[in-house]
């Protein structure tokens, strides 16, 4: 088995879009592949937040090459999350594009997903969509505690106040703004 664990990779395309790639022939090596695989796979994006790619998420946690099969681990961000079957669906079509017919989507849950998962560019995405990235490390917060004082992301006015545990997806949580007096989502520290 050839194995590839989170490794960078960079693809000149734009966010959402897969990039141009030849068709995988059986001249590859396996490693050729792995590194073919997981440039395609760091295109694919969360049905959720749509700006975020899995890789930007942290969720992407291997590629493997194994008997003529690619093998994809990925890691909910949470168990139960109504997104991984959408999630499975997008990397087999993408690697089906690319001529990738015997793929294998494996689910590992230990470690579980943590916020400190999420790249920096990813992070920066988010903010950029209007969301607020997780304030500081999972590990250092608690879940109850509501976040005070965050940076709104269309006023950068820190007058915020939480409304809402829960905002539209169980990881973020809804704020408003006492300056501007708008909403906005914060991706919480999980």
């Amino acid at each position: 088995m050839v194995t590839a664990s989170k490794q960078e990779f960079v693809a000149d395309t734009r966010p959402g879009q897969v990039p141009d790639m030849p068709v995988v022939s059986g001249g590859l090596s396996p490693c050729a592949r792995i590194t073919q695989a997981r440039q395609i796979l760091e295109q694919v994006t969360d049905p959720e937040i749509p700006v975020l790619t899995i890789a930007d998420l942290g969720i992407l946690r291997d590629v493997r090459w194994n008997d003529e099969r690619l093998q994809v681990v990925i890691t909910p961000t949470y168990s139960g999350c109504p997104a991984m079957q959408a999630i499975e669906q997008d990397i087999k079509a993408a690697l089906a594009r690319h001529g990738y017919t015997q793929v294998e989507v494996a689910t590992q849950l230990a470690p579980p997903w943590t916020t400190d998962w999420l790249s920096a560019a990813g992070r920066e995405k988010l903010l950029q969509y209007g969301i607020v990235p997780p304030a500081g490390s999972a590990s250092r917060q608690g879940l109850r505690i509501p976040v005070t004082h965050l940076a709104c992301p269309r006023c950068q006015s820190t007058d915020t106040k939480e409304i809402s545990r829960f905002g539209s997806t169980p990881c973020k949580a809804l704020y408003k703004c006492n300056a501007c007096l708008e909403p906005f989502d914060y991706f919480k520290c999980i």
